[in-house]
């Protein structure tokens, strides 16, 4: 059952070499080093480590503060580990999901963070039933006189929470845009990118554009992707997609593209559902001709 250790301290003048020695003491066959607020549940090594797991594995700390400074967020990796099939472990606390002490810890714990979470919701309804009984008004106060200063507080607010949530999905359809825009009409742009990701993950048009146009403000893509697309000849458009597919991966095989044609819904120049990689080998061939493999190579370049 493998080990994969994970450490971290806050800033970069701590070394997290105690916890990585005490972590290979206890036999881990990785180890995951990051500087990063234990506040902070959107930490990057974090994400890759959790990805990492595999079922069987086990993620190991050596003190529960190391991972997680609130117990909601313990629960929350700890069930994302069990939803894989695998287990958490702490050398310095009593938690090891493999064993019968260990789950029924876990379980106290999930039993005290309900209870404290139901505390909170009752003192946050008689404060508030309290203060509205003697006239006070919740909320923001610059925000209810509309005070530009508070007002531009929350907009920076909510435009750095959302530049966040877009640089955690950025690998899914940044390097897409980049390479097949403005060349690319959006609806095939967008179908290419949602091609490989699960349903939960799809980008809608409209959402894809916001991304984009943020991006764009910011300084990460080029103003050019914005630019209209070039009207195409229908009889383009499918070397197109398949040499946007090829482009993304030049390493994918024929029948790796017939599936990813097949999930989003592309039929085949004869009008068939199922593709075959001879009809994908056709179709790359004639990219080729028309150049649209070779546009692909030089923007890779």
């Amino acid at each position: 059952m493998p080990l994969i250790g994970y450490a971290r301290v806050s800033t970069e003048d701590q070394t997290p070499l105690p916890q990585s020695e005490a972590l290979q003491t206890a036999g881990c066959v990785e180890i995951f080093e990051e500087h990063a607020s234990g506040g902070n549940r959107a930490r990057p090594v974090l994400a890759r480590v959790l990805d990492r797991v595999q079922s069987g594995d086990t993620l190991v700390v050596v003190r529960i503060d190391r991972l997680a400074r609130s117990l909601s967020h313990l629960l929350e990796v700890i069930e994302r580990l069990e939803a894989k099939g695998a287990f958490f472990r702490s050398l310095q606390d009593p938690i090891d999901t493999a064993s019968p002490q260990g789950k029924f810890t876990l379980q106290v714990l999930g039993a005290a963070a309900e209870f404290e979470r139901a505390l909170i919701r009752e003192r946050t309804k008689a404060g508030l039933a309290s203060a509205r009984a003697k006239g006070r008004v919740g909320g923001n106060p610059g925000l209810r006189a509309r005070d530009p200063v508070a007002l531009r507080k929350v907009r920076l607010a909510r435009k750095d929470g959302y530049m966040e949530r877009l640089h955690e999905t950025a690998p899914d359809w940044v390097p897409h845009v980049r390479r097949l825009r403005p060349d690319m009409a959006w609806e095939d742009v967008l179908r290419i990118i949602n091609g490989p990701l699960p349903p939960d993950r799809h980008w809608t048009q409209s959402r894809l554009l916001r991304a984009v146009k943020a991006y764009v403000r910011d300084g990460f893509l080029s103003a050019e992707v914005l630019g209209r697309a070039g009207r195409r000849e229908t009889d383009d458009r499918l070397p197109a997609i398949v040499a946007g597919i090829k482009g993304a991966d030049p390493d994918i095989t024929l029948q790796a593209i017939c599936d990813r044609l097949e999930s989003m819904r592309e039929r085949t120049p004869r009008g068939r559902t199922s593709w075959q990689p001879s009809s994908v080998k056709m179709l790359l061939e004639r990219a080729e001709r028309l150049g649209l493999l070779g546009s692909v190579h030089q923007q890779q370049s």
